[in-house]
């Protein structure tokens, strides 16, 4: 099986503290972990449209902007053989081993609204402070699910040199 997903870095500014939206992953036969909502787009689901669907069905958040949807561009309605859809995503990721062969986008979000404590698979939807995050992966990045280990390291790998840029 060969899967696309589409994942989201759920930012929001409290009191000067940048945040973003974890969750616990409960599947079947599958290890808890910390990781970003997000997952499997449906047969010739719009990525955007599956996003939105993806966040709501884990967190409940229904006010959600994507950062770079601006770029979005499709060929609907020209008549082409092929209708696709092209967006500038944060970044992009494949698994190279584990149990399902998947790739995927994250994407920038910023979401308001309270957050449900349990959604779709997962449970003890929160906030938490990036800084946490950064700390807890320094200290143990095996709490974090597999499918976005990686993703989360990429981003405060990113958020480092954006800080070093402005400094």
């Amino acid at each position: 099986m060969f899967a696309v997903n589409a994942r989201a870095l759920i930012e929001r500014e409290r009191d000067g503290i940048t945040e973003l939206v974890l969750q616990t992953r409960v599947k079947p036969n599958e290890p808890e972990g910390l990781e970003l909502p997000g997952g499997r787009l449906e047969l010739f689901e719009p990525i955007l449209t599956g996003l939105r669907r993806e966040i709501y069905e884990e967190t409940g958040l229904t006010d959600v902007r994507v950062i770079g949807e601006e770029t979005r561009m499709d060929s609907l309605g020209t008549g082409a053989y092929y209708e696709v859809e092209c967006i500038q995503p944060f970044a992009v990721f494949q698994t190279l081993a584990g149990p399902v062969d998947c790739t995927g986008a994250y994407f920038l979000c910023q979401a308001d609204g309270p957050l449900l404590p349990n959604g779709d698979a997962s449970k003890n939807v929160h906030w938490r402070s990036v800084d946490e995050i950064r700390q807890m992966m320094e200290q143990d990045p095996a709490q974090f699910a597999g499918v976005d280990r990686v993703g989360i390291q990429f981003y405060l790998a990113q958020r480092n040199i954006k800080r070093r840029v402005i400094d």
